[in-house]
């Protein structure tokens, strides 16, 4: 296939553009917008080479001389919403700044609900997600710790929210192609579930309904989740 080359390469090391000809027609911003817009409007299995050339005004063929796979394509997707991260000015409280980092990265994976899909370490080190793990090293200046274990603090802020997000965004799409409404649905899986605690089969997860019987605060669990992964990186004293 064209502009599939044998050998491993990083989309950011190789050229806008292979082959001879005139100036390029598209830069990777381009491509990478149409992209996003696809995924955006239609999610993550709408967006195909060819949905893509189509979006840009270009022949599939064509668009492999600037994107080589698939994948390049789906590495320029999530650097290109990687740089609508604010990067801000340090506070000095690094827990307060890496908190801010969990909630700006959760409205900007809601905004992009494809993106928890990708999100991978493979696709980590793109000139967006670079100055976003600058930023984030800088924000994490004033904890007194190893880089290495600043990087683990970082990657771990983000599993919590990808997962959070993830199963938030799961369980708006199962709703939504329910015949009846979640309070209903809601309503119906609490009975059942009532009756099975009733019955003296599940003792512990009596007492725990009997301590806390709800509704639960997601927003609640969701500060919760963040706070404990940053307490866990407190310097012992």
């Amino acid at each position: 296939m064209a502009g599939r080359g044998a050998e491993p390469e990083v989309i950011w090391a190789r050229p806008e553009r292979t082959g001879r000809g005139p100036k390029p027609a598209l830069t990777r911003a381009d491509i990478a917008a149409a992209a996003v817009r696809l995924a955006d409007a239609g999610g993550l299995d709408a967006v195909s080479m060819r949905h893509v050339a189509a979006e840009v005004g270009c022949g599939t063929m064509s668009l492999y001389n600037y994107v080589p796979r698939k994948e390049d394509l789906y590495e320029l997707m999530v650097d290109a919403v990687s740089g609508e991260h604010e990067l801000w000015e340090p506070s000095g409280d690094w827990r307060a700044d890496m908190v801010r980092v969990g909630h700006q990265t959760r409205s900007l994976m809601r905004r992009h609900t494809w993106l928890p899909r990708l999100m991978s370490g493979i696709y980590g080190f793109s000139p967006n997600a670079l100055r976003y793990l600058e930023h984030c090293l800088a924000c994490l200046d004033p904890l007194e710790a190893p880089y290495g274990t600043k990087m683990e603090l970082i990657a771990m802020v983000n599993a919590v929210v990808t997962m959070y997000v993830a199963d938030e965004l799961a369980v708006a799409e199962r709703t939504r192609s329910l015949p009846w409404t979640a309070e209903q649905e809601n309503a119906v899986r609490i009975a059942y579930l009532g009756g099975r605690i009733a019955s003296g089969a599940h003792p512990r997860l009596a007492a725990a309904f009997a301590e806390d019987a709800g509704p639960i605060d997601l927003e609640a669990v969701f500060e919760r989740a963040l706070a404990r992964v940053l307490d866990g990186f407190r310097p012992r004293g």
